[in-house]
């Protein structure tokens, strides 16, 4: 068994009390997650949190200990009810949006990426909602060949792409080789922190730094089948 963590929504408007507390948390256990750095948000939801003029230092910080950025989008905005590719969600900043649009999205992320010195390696979308004009998108204006998303047993390739799948939004034991747990440290609670430290102190040991290599596995007849239950399952 794998596992990863992924921490969506970092950007210049969030909690920082609660980002500082699940930092901490994962230095005590060795915890390399992947961070996604919404570059440009405009998702009103973040206006109830303090602005962290150091965010882009910290964002620093984050690489310095070996944790991997990710492209989260560009605005965090929806605009879309479609759930392309991967619809857990039926709303998007990107499914259902013009080739042209995406590009620009993803070239404004980018450059606002390394006009702080930063370049992402990973992508995954607002809602987990993309589609095939995401993926020319990211080939076309960035370097970007992992996705953040789906459901599978284990990454694979497929498109061009390598998908490292994301199937819980809380640490628990699933039926997967590869699991990547979500989580929002924005709208964490003490429960939740609780939970996943207890999580963490018995499986340390199966908990990876997130991977940036592309791997040649093909998507397979098990995978298709875990993801039809999932969906099975969530609907």
């Amino acid at each position: 068994m794998t596992y990863y963590i992924r921490l969506d929504d970092a950007c210049e408007k969030r909690n920082i009390e609660k980002w500082d507390r699940i930092e901490a948390l994962f230095d005590k256990y060795g915890i390399k997650p992947l961070i996604g750095v919404i570059p440009h948000c405009e998702d009103t939801m973040m206006d109830e949190y303090e602005t962290d003029d150091n965010f882009w230092n910290r964002v620093h910080t984050w690489t310095q200990k070996g944790w991997i950025m990710a492209l989260h989008g560009y605005s965090h905005k929806y605009t879309t009810t479609e759930g392309g590719l991967n619809p857990v969600n039926r709303l998007s900043e990107f499914a259902g949006v013009s080739l042209d649009e995406q590009k620009e999205k993803i070239k404004n992320g980018i450059e606002i990426f390394r006009m702080h010195g930063i370049e992402p390696q990973v992508f995954f979308s607002p809602a987990h909602t993309f589609d095939m004009n995401t993926l020319e998108a990211l080939r076309s204006e960035s370097s970007i060949r992992i996705i953040s998303d789906t459901v599978a047993d284990k990454p694979y390739s497929k498109w061009g792409f390598t998908f490292i799948p994301q199937q819980s939004g809380q640490v628990r034991k699933l039926p997967f080789h590869t699991v990547t747990f979500c989580y929002h440290p924005n709208e964490m609670n003490d429960v939740d922190f609780e939970t996943l430290e207890k999580f963490l102190s018995e499986h340390k040991d199966s908990f990876n730094s997130f991977p940036t290599d592309q791997v040649q596995r093909k998507y397979s007849l098990w995978d298709k089948m875990l993801s039809f239950l999932y969906f099975i399952r969530r609907r």
